[in-house]
């Protein structure tokens, strides 16, 4: 090969692509029962923090556009787990709250974060290494947000 650089085991691109989609796949047996995808349990973290937000303030917190957000809370409200109403003060802006259903679901959803990361501490060994990486990633994360920006 000419080009080192271009080789796939070369590229921080392809481990944080091949650990999100192994992460999301992790999900799966947790999130299947209660009848919903990652995306949609991201919204439903977002929501049990706090139960009245708007769109925005959503897809904000997610750091999705609105555009991808509008979908998945169409699915959501379908599934009774939200309810999207209009703003008192400017009817353009949409207010999601959760239904009885959506707020029922927190309890059913509890346990999901320590069995999980119970699951992956079977593999790598200690909390502690697990959670030294998450500075590492919010570095990251931010440094593509301006590199996105800017361009």
């Amino acid at each position: 090969m000419a080009y080192e650089q271009l080789k796939l085991d070369n590229q921080l691109c392809f481990r944080l692509y091949t650990a999100a989609r192994l992460t999301m796949g992790a999900y799966h047996p947790y999130l299947d029962p209660l009848g919903i995808t990652y995306p949609q349990y991201l919204v439903m973290l977002v929501l049990w923090e706090h139960e009245k937000q708007t769109i925005m303030d959503i897809s904000h917190r997610l750091q999705l556009d609105t555009n991808t957000v509008t979908p998945l809370l169409q699915r959501m409200e379908k599934a009774g787990l939200i309810k999207r109403t209009k703003g008192k003060e400017d009817a353009r802006q949409r207010i999601v709250t959760l239904t009885d259903k959506g707020l029922a679901m927190q309890e059913q959803a509890k346990h999901i974060p320590e069995c999980l990361s119970a699951e992956i501490l079977n593999h790598i060994g200690s909390i502690e290494e697990l959670t030294k990486i998450v500075p590492t990633l919010d570095k990251l994360i931010e440094g593509l947000k301006q590199t996105n920006n800017e361009h």
